[in-house]
């Protein structure tokens, strides 16, 4: 550890207390998970539902695409209702007016004022009520709610089975026309959808609030948000501003005098090496990159587009194959896939620089091994979706090697164990290239927190295995959420650190000891917040007080790294002036750049917007979470991939030179459609739905009189204009990567090399000098780090 041996031991007891925290309130999600009733029987005896008929319905609702269709406590897409809202709304109305018919004689909305308060009050107290039994493992409900249910199973069951008179609210919600054929399916997935309302409007304890927190707001029984709701939303603002300025603080009085800085070198180091096999072999990573983000970029139009016109593309018939559910579970899969792709390619780019500039034995064989993997990885879950939703595949087989219907893991269980072991084989080729490195003499702290987060992305992503196909819905958000954002937000944001940390170091452009001791500090920010910041993701799903408080708490710290992240973008694009050879690595630093300004406004800005829990109970499941995913998922971990894609495009094809005008057109056409997409349709949209949320319940922010509405449809429309701007600029990146792949020979370089003398001063000192300067301060990649 030597002189970094307080950051370390800081990283490790954030590491520590915060992963007690994860496992231990996890061990609660578990225990305080609301029950399946082994059985629901009506007041005069009749069996209505089992625990395993409800399971089943869970599994029926995961093959048509679950969470893509629709969302379940909030979590999953935004065309379709929130069935658990949904469901409650409708079921509460039906108990109204079966009450008023039986009491009054005559329908509730004929009654008087003073008599509709009193059902309404007689509602509240039969579903708060909780009248399930643990004892016998049963859940009893009136004749008068028997009857609410089955009303209410039997609208959902024609809208599934594609009745005539539903059609118009089919094509609302962007649904095929028989979603789920299977009428005995149909029925066992409204039992699913009850047992998720009946969660959501059954108290924990008497008095106090539902199993989902009181979620979603329904003021017919007096949903609304707990007192521990509002006091951790206050805790969690008030966190945040002490944090930052705990930073700001630290940041002037803590930190070392900064050291000189180093000379570049007049050549880049990086180049002195001569390409090993396995990084030639890199080039058809980069292609598969670009190729899913092309593809993904046209799906997400695809998907834009199904929210104006939901069964059909400007007049042509597609939902009947390719519905709303599959374009956006394959808009989601692309994205994993070619995010995950630039990821891994960056790695095995690094793996022979740190292994001394050779490859371990076998290492190009390993790495087109990987590639073949992962395309049968890729075109198996793909097509597994395809006959998943289109109920072509067994049901029974469904979740194995269709859909799994959670959102960012939708890809069939036999696909997802299959990408676990290449993550893992990567992981074994990382290691044979670190090795060895490792067990040379000098410092070795950057390598070493490098390694650690080759292992955590190695390892972490087997978190989405911990649960199965009738797993209860808690538990399962507990472990989906570990793979969406501990492993996505926390180690691979790590892993981008100690990468670009040690690539700038081997470019003798940063010291090693500013590199190391800035990417310690920056993991232990973001693991400190980020780990049991996890659980913002489960104020409303089953969980209990305490869960809530750690997510508020928790979370509020996430945001504050990513205040100074302005500082690390002037840190990158000042790179690009230190040596005439960096204006050629000039656009994969830009790309680094707009990773931190969207870090700041995507992930901190509009994440932070969502996250206390006052704001998520108004705003969860309403188009300000795309709004915050979009800006977050493209503008920090897209803008990423593609800027280590062109960064190793660079070196694989040293006689290659970027197109300034393609490069021009990608870097800004991306950045103002994300803009474009976010200002002046998600955001606009989301912010309505948050007031009618607020003020009349989400069941009608989500609702079909309300989403088609024509400002809304108008506000969907305007987004075409973004859309169009960022498929340019996609298109221009894309093929920029597919020249530099194929035909490196045809780049034209646009203008001659800058002198020396307009960049630094500096340049000009002495070769004597330079190495003095140098000397122990920077890392090149060969030696390990010790020289």
């Amino acid at each position: 550890m030597g002189k970094y041996r307080g950051l370390w031991w800081t990283l490790i007891g954030v590491l520590a207390l915060t992963f007690a925290l994860l496992g231990y309130f996890g061990v609660e999600v578990y225990r305080k998970a609301p029950p399946i009733p082994g059985q629901v029987i009506s007041e005069s005896g009749e069996e209505l539902m089992t625990e395993e008929s409800i399971l089943d319905g869970q599994t029926a609702w995961q093959s048509v695409g679950g969470m893509q269709l629709g969302s379940i406590w909030g979590h999953g897409a935004y065309q379709a209702p929130d069935w658990t809202a949904d469901w409650l709304h409708r079921e509460l109305l039906a108990w109204l007016e079966l009450a008023a018919r039986e009491e009054y004689g005559v329908p509730y909305e004929e009654l008087s004022g003073r008599e509709q308060n009193n059902l309404q009050y007689d509602l509240k107290t039969a579903y708060r009520t909780n009248d399930y039994d643990p004892q016998t493992d049963t859940l009893q409900v009136s004749d008068r709610r028997a009857e609410a249910i089955a009303q209410t199973a039997d609208y959902y069951d024609r809208l599934f089975g594609g009745s005539p008179e539903l059609q118009g609210t089919r094509e609302s919600y962007a649904m095929k026309e028989v979603t789920l054929p299977n009428d005995e399916r149909r029925e066992r997935m409204t039992e699913f959808f009850f047992w998720t309302a009946w969660a959501a409007a059954t108290e924990r304890y008497p008095g106090k609030a539902t199993y989902t927190n009181n979620w979603p707001h329904e003021p017919l029984i007096d949903n609304k948000p707990t007192a521990e709701n509002v006091i951790w939303s206050i805790v969690s603002v008030v966190l945040l501003i002490a944090g930052v300025g705990g930073l700001v603080w630290g940041w002037a009085f803590l930190r070392k005098e900064e050291e000189d800085e180093p000379v570049a070198p007049k050549a880049d180091p990086i180049t002195t090496f001569n390409l090993t096999p396995s990084q030639k072999a890199l080039g058809k990573y980069l292609f598969v990159v670009v190729a899913l983000f092309v593809a993904q970029v046209f799906l997400g139009g695809f998907v834009a587009h199904y929210t104006v016109e939901g069964q059909g593309f400007y007049g042509i018939q597609t939902s009947d194959w390719l519905p709303y559910s599959l374009m956006r579970t394959w808009h989601l899969q692309a994205a994993m896939f070619w995010i995950a792709t630039g990821f891994l390619a960056a790695g095995l780019f690094l793996a022979p620089i740190i292994n001394g500039g050779k490859d371990p034995k076998y290492q190009k064989l390993g790495v087109d091994v990987l590639f073949w993997a992962l395309i049968a990885v890729v075109v198996g879950s793909f097509a597994g979706n395809f006959f998943a939703i289109n109920q072509i595949m067994p049901a029974h087989l469904s979740f194995w090697f269709g859909h799994q219907g959670y959102e960012y893991v939708d890809l069939g269980r036999f696909w997802q164990i299959l990408k676990f072991l290449g993550i893992v084989f990567w992981l074994i080729l990382m290691m044979r290239g670190i090795a060895a490195a490792l067990r040379q003499p000098g410092d070795k702290n950057l390598l070493a927190l490098f390694t650690a987060s080759v292992v955590a992305i190695g390892l972490f992503y087997g978190a989405g295995l911990a649960y199965g196909e009738r797993t209860n819905l808690s538990v399962m958000e507990y472990w989906r959420w570990w793979v969406v954002h501990l492993w996505v937000e926390g180690f691979f944001e790590v892993f981008a650190t100690a990468a670009l940390a040690f690539i700038f170091c081997s470019m003798g452009l940063v010291s090693r000891t500013v590199a190391t001791a800035a990417s310690l500090a920056s993991a232990s920010l973001f693991m400190l917040g980020g780990v049991p910041g996890t659980f913002h993701h489960l104020y409303f799903s089953g969980t209990t007080t305490p869960v809530m408080a750690v997510g508020a708490s928790f979370s509020a710290l996430e945001v504050v790294p990513l205040v100074v992240l302005g500082y690390e973008a002037w840190e990158n694009w000042r790179l690009k002036f230190k040596a005439p050879w960096m204006q050629q690595i000039k656009w994969p630093l830009l790309f680094f750049v707009a990773v931190a300004f969207w870090n700041m406004l995507g992930a901190g800005v509009l994440g932070f917007m969502i996250n206390p829990p006052i704001a998520l109970y108004y705003l969860q499941g309403l188009n300000t979470t795309p709004t915050h995913a979009h800006a977050a998922l493209f503008g920090v971990y897209g803008f990423l991939a593609l800027g280590f894609t062109l960064l190793i495009l660079r070196y694989i094809r040293p006689q290659m030179v970027f197109n300034e005008k393609l490069m021009k057109t990608a870097f800004w056409w991306l950045n103002a459609g994300l803009v474009l997409m976010l200002f002046t349709s998600l955001l606009p949209v989301g912010i309505i739905q948050f007031a009618a949320s607020a003020s009349e319940g989400l069941w009608y922010a989500r609702s079909e009189e309300f989403l088609q509405q024509p400002l809304l449809e108008t506000l969907r429309w305007v987004r075409t204009f973004g859309d169009v701007i960022f498929i340019v600029g996609a298109l221009a990146v894309s093929w920029q990567v597919v020249k530099g792949v194929f035909f490196p020979d045809a780049a034209e370089w646009i203008g001659p090399v800058q002198p020396v003398e307009k960049f630094a001063p500096a340049y000009a000192e002495s070769d004597a000098a330079m190495a003095e300067a140098h000397s122990g301060e920077t890392c090149c990649g060969q030696c390990g780090g010790d020289k």
